[in-house]
């Protein structure tokens, strides 16, 4: 029988929780289509088994960023439909409308060479037309909208390309009452009904993201995508807690301790000497750091739980490593600290850390970086 040797850091991965989250988010949503976004690895949760328990909880569609992205799912053999919305000039066209991907397009470029791609191939490529109603990042403008729509009509006249959906992403949803959800809203309707009345017939239109889909029933239409909250965190914690909306977060960041020592009052801990001891105490060293994606900025705030107890990461937070104040303390070295995770074990959660390191949860999980394997549990999917 094979040993395996403890891990210095780990991130595991709930996919029970994962599944769960999904069925709850759809039950949000019931008369709507679901998009499991996996952009960014799964928000640092590994894209390919976060894609796949989606789609085992019912996900019908699936989300990416990047089409690098998207064709590594189609290349671990992920199915079904699968949406990319960011492009740039020369962008692998040919090999997304080879892959059956739902291409996002916002101008005039995009197009063209989406469908340069699509006759080189001899295939028709699936694009959906993004409209920018207030974000002011990707999408077409309103002015600019007739005609790209025309031009998409003439390239789907073509047999080149054909308008699978229509889409926005809102500004300030995770803000209840923000005055840009009823703007932009209206706005989207109103470009959605130009482009059909000028002959697009689209299979789905969507702009809910997690909050929207939490909180906006109206903006559900044929489809949600929901992120973050799919990985059992709240968007915001002015629309609600995990807990308040039934999800669970779905990864538990740990580390061994890598060492244990006394040391006097007065002793400086770490670059700069940010915190001295206060007193004779012990300390212990979380053999991780910004190296792996812990966040620098939560040096001396950041909570992490070691024995029972929950401290406070004492000092500085250096590239590989950060220390506690144990206060006495002396468990034994390879005992576990938690840095966060669902927070029914007296854990923080990665909320708590957002708020130590001045900064949402959403980049707490995903700048986990690759160093910390990922430990995929209740990887079956319920019977």
């Amino acid at each position: 029988m094979t040993e395996t040797a403890p891990l210095r850091a780990r991130a595991e991965i709930d996919l029970a929780a994962l599944r769960a989250n999904v069925r709850t988010l759809r039950a949000h949503a019931p008369g709507a289509a679901f998009m499991a976004v996996v952009k960014a690895d799964a928000y640092g949760h590994g894209m390919v088994p976060c894609a796949r328990a989606a789609v085992e909880a019912g996900a019908t569609w699936v989300g990416t960023a990047t089409p690098e992205e998207a064709l590594a799912l189609r290349a671990a053999g992920i199915r079904g439909r699968l949406m990319c919305w960011l492009w740039t000039p020369g962008g692998p066209w040919r090999e997304g409308v080879e892959a059956d991907l739902d291409m996002s397009v916002s101008g005039l470029w995009a197009l063209r060479e989406v469908s340069a791609a699509a006759r080189a191939v001899g295939r028709t490529a699936r694009i959906q037309l993004k409209a920018d109603t207030g974000l002011g990042r990707n999408g077409c403008m309103p002015a600019d909208w007739p005609e790209l729509v025309s031009q998409a009509l003439q390239a789907e006249a073509e047999g080149l390309v054909r308008v699978t959906g229509l889409w926005s992403h809102f500004a300030c949803a995770d803000e209840p009452g923000h005055p840009s959800i009823a703007a932009q809203l209206t706005l989207f309707r109103e470009m959605v009904a130009a482009a059909e009345e000028r002959g697009v017939r689209p299979e789905v239109r969507h702009i809910a993201n997690s909050p929207g889909t939490l909180t906006l029933p109206e903006t559900h239409f044929d489809l949600v995508r929901p992120g973050i909250a799919m990985y059992g965190i709240s968007p915001s914690p002015e629309v609600g807690t995990s807990q308040e909306f039934g999800l669970r977060p779905v990864m538990r960041l740990s580390a061994s301790l890598a060492l244990v020592k006394h040391a006097p009052g007065g002793h400086g801990v770490s670059y700069g000497h940010h915190y001295v001891t206060p007193g004779e105490t012990t300390l212990g060293l979380v053999p991780v750091g910004y190296g792996d994606g812990i966040p620098r900025h939560a040096s001396g705030t950041g909570p992490v739980l070691v024995g029972g107890k929950l401290r406070t990461v004492a000092g500085r937070i250096a590239m590989d490593q950060f220390v506690v104040d144990l206060g006495g303390d002396e468990p034994a070295v390879g005992s576990e600290a938690v840095l966060f995770g669902p927070g029914d074990g007296g854990e923080p959660t990665a909320e708590d850390w957002a708020q130590a390191a001045g900064t949402i949860a959403y980049e707490i999980v995903t700048r986990i970086g690759s160093r910390v394997p990922r430990v995929y549990v209740n990887e079956r999917p319920d019977e």
